[in-house]
């Protein structure tokens, strides 16, 4: 087979041809195909394909261009052949469906559950103009998984920043619903998940903030916002909006 030995395998349990239990693609955090409650071995060329075609939620894609895409600096005969070995590396290592390849095109199959696709739904879901943020407290733990983050593919690099902007977005409407509802430490938690993924965003720390007045933890406020202001200031140079300082000074008990 053109390509073969390319990568090596992952280590892992290949589905044999008994087993027809459904199966299920992990991207955040780490990458992993699961079959059967068992994590299929793959090499690193199958591994890039799958995750590939899983960001894409369905869409068909190019042969030609998947393959351009996944081996950028080999020649179209060769990035071909890789592309060809990595499915014949798929169709091995499982008998479920993974890949589907009408004529010059490929899809993940319709049936693989990717966690990635299925987050980022919920997370739009929540910040959407008629979402539920109450739906979205659960989510939190998907929300502060980076995408594939040992993974140094070019083109992730968009994925990457999509999935942080939509990521960013869901923590804080949650945290706003639930400092409503009166969940404070949840509030909380939401919201500095939503720090650790950006450090520098202010509209993460007004919710920590917000969620801090509410429980009437002023003092608590005010440190808060005072440790932000030396960090602006010490990463950028800049200091904290108006906004942001009004929301402190308004404080009577400030």
């Amino acid at each position: 087979m053109d390509g073969a030995g390319e990568d090596g395998a992952d280590e892992g349990t290949a589905m044999g041809e008994g087993d027809r239990s459904d199966a299920d693609l992990v991207l955040l955090g780490r990458f992993e195909l699961r079959a059967g409650g068992e994590r299929v071995a793959l090499p690193r060329g199958s591994q890039r394909l799958l995750a590939f075609l899983a960001i894409r939620d369905g869409a068909a894609v190019d042969r030609h261009a998947t393959a351009e895409q996944l081996w950028p600096e080999s020649r179209p005969q060769r990035a071909a052949a890789n592309l060809r070995q990595a499915l014949w590396q798929v169709r091995r290592a499982t008998d479920r469906p993974v890949v589907e390849t009408p004529v010059d095109r490929l899809h993940l199959a319709a049936a693989l559950p990717v966690d990635f696709c299925r987050t980022l739904e919920a997370a739009h879901r929540v910040v959407g103009p008629t979402g539920r943020p109450e739906s979205g407290a659960g989510l939190v733990g998907e929300l502060a998984q980076d995408l594939l983050p040992d993974w140094a593919e070019d083109w992730l690099v968009p994925e990457r920043q999509r999935w942080e902007q939509v990521r960013l977005h869901a923590l804080e409407a949650i945290a706003r619903h639930l400092i409503s509802a009166g969940a404070h430490l949840a509030a909380l938690e939401a919201a500095f998940t939503a720090i650790t993924i950006d450090p520098v965003r202010e509209s993460a720390h007004r919710t920590v903030i917000a969620a801090h007045l509410a429980q009437g933890n002023g003092g608590s406020a005010l440190r808060h916002y005072q440790h932000y202001r030396a960090l602006l200031h010490r990463e950028l140079g800049v200091l904290p909006s108006h906004h942001m300082t009004r929301l402190v000074a308004s404080q009577p008990t400030l």
